[in-house]
């Protein structure tokens, strides 16, 4: 699963998140941006900086690492990137590090060098799976949690935080980039879900949003492109109209007559 990738959408489009997560207040998150920074130097790579957008001491540059596997090495690596960086930037604000496991048993990282830091306010560990030991978590925690929840409640979970995401986010484009993040955690999770399994776990409202519904409706205008045949044009018309298109939206996304999505229907129904 790339957990990486679904982390720096998740940050860089809803930065409030990373900020309940170190249980502050997401409304911190309105004066920083974030951006994943390479320390050149060494060819190191920060999964994400959350930097301020003024030099006030008391607001520190958070880097963020998420670690989704064991390894001995990582505070040394970690630590390295943070000195190097803090010794190139012209930024003066103070600093803090934040790593994220999706449990304790990956957090095997030698510790006897950090352990001052480790014990120190300037360093957090956030373990995934604990988090469903908070009650009343917000839409953004319970996607983060649907990440490592178990592949047998995954779907369930989904289904609940698509429910969520529909009744409690008002603003149409941050909702849609919620829905296309769960839909993308629920593919890296379940490999083996189909298209039309996903499909099923979204009411037709919320589907138009996701990327299966607008790849499929690509994919039958693309057919019905190719070479100008009408062929495959018609064998697309099934598939968007199980989308909940109308007959006339299907007509006039493929360039066809109405009369002939509708006979395409009634054969369906027939068969």
């Amino acid at each position: 699963m790339k957990t990486d990738t679904i982390f720096y959408r998740l940050f860089q489009s809803f930065p409030s998140i990373f900020f309940e997560l170190i249980n502050h207040s997401p409304t911190e998150a309105q004066a920083y941006q974030f951006a994943s920074v390479e320390v050149k130097q060494l060819a190191f790579r920060i999964d994400g900086v959350f930097l301020p957008t003024t030099t006030t001491p008391e607001q520190p540059i958070y880097f963020v690492e998420v670690q989704f596997q064991r390894d001995s090495q990582f505070y040394s690596r970690f630590f390295s990137e943070i000195f190097i960086y803090l010794n190139k930037t012209k930024l003066s604000n103070d600093w803090r590090g934040v790593v994220i496991y999706p449990s304790r048993n990956v957090d095997k990282g030698a510790t006897v060098r950090y352990q001052e830091l480790l014990n120190s306010p300037k360093v957090s560990r956030i373990y995934l799976d604990e988090l469903a030991q908070t009650s009343a978590t917000s839409v953004g925690i319970a996607t983060v949690q649907l990440i490592v929840t178990e592949e047998d409640t995954a779907i369930e979970q989904a289904q609940d935080l698509i429910q969520r995401t529909t009744e409690e986010i008002d603003n149409e484009r941050q909702k849609r980039e919620l829905l296309q993040l769960i839909e993308t955690i629920l593919v890296y999770k379940l490999p083996k879900l189909s298209r039309t399994e996903i499909e099923a776990m979204f009411s037709l409202s919320d589907l138009r949003q996701t990327k299966v519904y607008q790849e499929a409706l690509a994919e039958g205008i693309q057919a019905g492109r190719l070479e100008g045949k009408i062929q495959g044009k018609l064998e697309s018309i099934p598939r968007l109209l199980a989308l909940g298109l109308t007959v006339e939206q299907v007509a006039q996304a493929l360039e066809l007559e109405v009369e002939q999505v509708t006979k395409v229907l009634q054969q369906s129904s027939d068969s």
